[in-house]
């Protein structure tokens, strides 16, 4: 059976990844924490940060150990806002570059690990509508994403010829415990969701790691350097101006 390595995968829309590619194979999960309880036993942990070379290198290596390595999620994020006023730039910078590093290395890692061996594979990176267009405050974080989807159209085009598709997902709001633990502190927000998605609400993690496994698939074989938009129509939907509100009688 084939192996996969999620980045991020100790909870949230990683762990939900985690769990959906474990029907297929092992799941080496490279997370900070320091443990991963679960009830699949095909869900390894390598506990560290992802952007440390070494740390990728070793989730490769324990992935190929228990089935030849076929796909990667570049999963893993820092959320830390900071603005131009107030915040020196080489922190701003540093904070840019910590998300983005996160997706360099695993790329780097993946590609450099499926040409080794002489394979083909897929990579998927996590992005966020925020790469296009952005949430006030949250400067280095889309900027980051922004970066991190240029990444992924550069490596599908370096290494498509190597069969190495990558593609990258780009989240609108989804449900996780860190979201819950907001909405219960901000009741409002239930009202804005569904303001924001045209579907009427937040996505859930599992339909993530639906598309997830969809682009790691066979199925999606001829699917290279996309931006796939999983956000209820978030990215597209936009203000109407005439739109007013009308109180009920």
């Amino acid at each position: 059976m084939a192996s996969f390595v999620v980045t991020g995968g100790g909870g949230g829309v990683g762990r939900a990844i985690a769990e959906r590619l474990a029907a297929r194979g092992t799941v080496v999960v490279v997370d900070v924490t320091e443990r991963l309880e679960s009830p699949y036993g095909r869900i390894v942990l390598v506990s560290g940060d992802a952007s440390d070379p070494e740390v990728a290198r070793l989730a490769a290596r324990t992935a190929e150990a228990a089935g030849p390595l076929s796909g990667w999620v570049n999963n893993a994020a820092v959320f830390d806002d900071a603005d131009l006023i107030g915040v020196p730039p080489e922190r701003i910078l540093e904070l840019i570059t910590t998300n983005l590093a996160l997706a360099v290395t695993g790329c780097h890692t993946a590609v450099n690990h499926f040409r080794r061996h002489r394979r083909s594979g897929a990579i998927v990176n996590v992005s966020s509508h925020q790469a296009q267009r952005p949430v006030r405050g949250a400067l280095p974080y889309a900027t980051a994403k922004a970066a991190i989807e240029g990444l992924t159209r550069a490596v599908a085009v370096d290494h498509g010829p190597d069969g190495i598709r990558t593609n990258a997902v780009a989240l609108g709001s989804i449900t996780t415990a860190r979201s819950e633990e907001y909405r219960a502190a901000h009741p409002e927000m239930d009202a804005q969701m569904a303001a924001l998605h045209p579907l009427g609400r937040p996505g859930t993690t599992g339909e993530v790691a639906d598309v997830v496994a969809f682009l790691l698939a066979p199925a999606a074989g001829f699917v290279n350097g996309a931006i796939l938009p999983v956000d209820g129509g978030r990215a597209v939907n936009g203000p109407d101006p005439e739109a007013r509100h009308i109180p009920r009688s």
